[in-house]
């Protein structure tokens, strides 16, 4: 693929809630393509780890990215549909199982991580859990995100639960320290228990076009995570252009990762819909060349139950279903999850409550 343009609508995807049952049976698309969310659904197949390839420039030194295109494309997302309702309901629980709950504060304590973790067990409250008819399979997150130091508390908190533990790393949020405390720093968060690694690229590297050593210190990071999953952050507020996200993003596909991540949440500018669409556009070229499932994390900025909306339709339409479960989709957010609840609430109860109603996780 030498250029991103805006593609013509998936006929497909024209209806998020088109053929669902109605009621208060939830369902996040048609029953043809999923099992209704108020029974146990049957658990995706693992996400395998990504092998990477060699270091090929080629795949992307040529392409182009059209801006103008990208924008109109990444606007009509949340404006050309509507979802409401049960189908609204629905979206919304699916949304809530694909949240990596985060905590990243300077403040941090293992009291505040237990706390986290106990909300991320039981998200929804109970009357909304027992409201919306899923009593029978509770919906929990799809992650807890916390620095290194609080992986050990956070694993403990979460036992049993079969939630994961995803420590960030290598230097955060910057990712300029140097390369041999990255990688220990990884090695220190897996033998705490993590089973998710969160890493930043050095941005640099982007923006002087150096690839190889990206690749290489990737690569590297990779290695060290043995077992866990290797998330990769881009920094793409600080990437300057789409052509360089694109590019980041292949390299770091190649050199192994299993996700691709849009930021920190510490840039200025964090997740947004064109730079989503412009990741997501290199993951589908990257599985096409290779045949692998890579996964893909908006985060930063994301904090209504409508953003939850814009994100899902998008990996609805550019990805497929598939990619609407957590092993290959997750929203970086917290106080997301404070909206979701109370946008559940008032569809069970028919009223709004206060947004301090809802306890920010």
């Amino acid at each position: 693929m030498d250029r991103i343009e805006e593609p013509a609508a998936r006929g497909a995807a024209k209806d998020a809630g088109k053929g669902a049952a109605k009621g208060r049976s939830l369902s996040v698309v048609p029953p043809a393509e999923a099992a209704p969310a108020t029974s146990p659904a049957a658990s995706p197949p693992p996400h395998h780890r990504n092998p990477g390839t060699e270091l090929k420039p080629d795949w992307f030194e040529t392409i182009q990215v059209n801006l103008s295109a990208v924008e109109r494309r990444a606007a009509t997302l949340g404006t050309r549909r509507s979802v409401k309702k049960e189908y609204q309901a629905a979206w919304l629980v699916k949304a809530l199982q694909c949240i990596d709950l985060t905590t990243l504060a300077g403040d941090d304590t293992p009291g505040r991580v237990r706390r986290l973790c106990a909300k991320a067990r039981r998200p929804l409250r109970e009357d909304i859990v027992e409201a919306l008819g899923l009593a029978d399979a509770p919906p929990t997150v799809g992650a807890v995100c916390v620095y290194p130091t609080m992986v050990g508390p956070a694993v403990k908190a979460l036992e049993g639960s079969g939630i994961p533990v995803a420590s960030v790393a290598t230097g955060f949020p910057a990712g300029l320290t140097p390369l041999p405390q990255r990688l220990a720093e990884i090695r220190y968060a897996v033998e705490e228990g993590a089973g998710e690694i969160d890493i930043v690229i050095n941005r640099a590297q982007v923006l002087t076009q150096d690839w190889t050593r990206l690749y290489d210190e990737v690569r590297a990071m990779r290695e060290a995570c043995g077992p866990a999953h290797l998330k990769a952050i881009l920094g793409t507020g600080d990437l300057k252009t789409l052509r360089n996200v694109y590019k980041a993003s292949m390299v770091a596909m190649m050199a192994g990762s299993d996700f691709i991540k849009t930021s920190t949440g510490k840039e200025d500018v964090n997740a947004t819909l064109p730079v989503s669409l412009t990741m997501v556009r290199a993951l589908r070229d990257y599985g096409e060349r290779t045949g692998e499932t890579i996964g893909f994390k908006p985060a930063g900025g994301l904090k209504t139950a409508k953003d939850a909306l814009s994100w899902l339709i998008l990996m609805k339409e550019e990805l497929g279903r598939r990619w609407l479960e957590p092993d290959l989709f997750r929203i970086g957010a917290s106080s997301m999850l404070a909206d979701i609840e109370r946008q559940l609430e008032h569809y069970a109860t028919g009223r709004y409550a206060a947004a301090a109603h809802h306890a920010l996780a």
